[in-house]
């Protein structure tokens, strides 16, 4: 039998004579976290902290310890971690989701050592080759394990990288067109996690690793938008002005027809933003400050009313 969602219940007991206090009881049945729910959430949270604390005292050892280490060990002592965390995947009989948490680990440990080698022989372990090897490695990783937390490391990664590249090598890339390549690629990787489960047998990525990317394509379309209005407009700024205008718009639909608020408020917020660029480039006075106050507060007021309205509406 299918697993019963929150939207089925409603629908359901808005064409029917379903009482209160059943739809209650399925809801507090199928629906809100039980005892055991909480007991799996804790136990996610506390190891995601246990792994993310124990990488971050890996790179503070280095930093304190970093004088009195001889290269050798500090290199070794991080492949040695690297294989130890391999060798604890492979032997130890753990829960699919620990082992995925720990290839994350593995992957970030990569980063680490490519970093300590920059520092080491001077290659740089800030340049735009150290994070684009270290991309290219976690690669096959990343499409095996199908894992959300490595998956957004990974697309991380490949922001640092063109970010680097555009200051450290490209000096013809401008602002505007690295507002496109950025803004392409996460608009690429939203909708590629959105729609594989939907074409394929992939099971759905979780809400908050979906949202995490569309926000981030959001925040980077608004940046670039807003930038491109107080700058001298060329080209460039038209395709990415036409490409934001698409990728809201389908937002905002898709927003609707799987009633998800979050694409409903992140989305007109970006709007509203672009729009107080767009007043400021009129003009920077006092009384357009003033405007732009107004026009803040107003707009941000509606939003908050419409998405309060479109809560109550859909869930009855």
């Amino acid at each position: 039998m299918a697993k019963i969602e929150r939207e089925d219940i409603q629908t359901i007991s808005q064409h029917s004579n379903w009482s209160k206090s059943g739809v209650s009881k399925t809801l507090l049945r199928h629906i809100y976290p039980d005892k055991t729910a909480w007991q799996r959430f804790l136990a996610l949270l506390f190891l995601g902290l246990g792994l993310s604390f124990c990488i971050a005292g890996i790179i503070f050892f280095f930093a304190f310890n970093w004088s009195q280490m001889h290269k050798f060990f500090k290199l070794g002592l991080v492949e040695a971690l690297i294989v130890l965390v391999f060798l604890s995947i492979y032997f130890f009989r753990a829960k699919p989701f620990v082992k995925k948490a720990l290839l994350t680990v593995a992957s970030v440990l990569v980063g680490v050592l490519y970093a300590v080698f920059g520092q080491v022989y001077q290659t740089g372990a800030n340049a735009y080759d150290l994070f684009l090897v270290w991309t290219l490695f976690i690669t096959v990783w990343a499409v095996i394990s199908n894992f959300s937390l490595l998956w957004l490391v990974y697309i991380a990664l490949i922001n640092i990288t063109l970010v680097l590249y555009a200051a450290q090598v490209s000096l013809t890339w401008d602002a505007m067109f690295l507002s496109i390549l950025l803004f392409g690629v996460n608009t690429l990787f939203s909708v590629l996690f959105i729609a594989l489960p939907k074409l394929t047998r992939l099971k759905a990525y979780p809400t908050w690793f979906t949202n995490v990317l569309i926000l981030a394509a959001t925040t980077i379309g608004t940046i670039g938008v807003s930038g491109g209005i107080m700058e001298k407009k060329d080209i460039s700024f038209y395709v990415l002005l036409v490409f934001v205008f698409l990728f809201f718009c389908s937002g905002l639909w898709y927003g609707k027809i799987t009633r998800n608020l979050f694409y409903l408020s992140v989305i007109p917020f970006g709007v509203i933003i672009v729009f107080c660029a767009f007043l400021l480039n009129i003009s920077e006075d006092a009384g357009m400050l003033f405007v732009i106050g107004l026009f803040i507060i107003a707009s941000i007021s509606l939003l908050i009313k419409t998405l309060l309205n479109l809560q109550k509406k859909w869930t009855g």
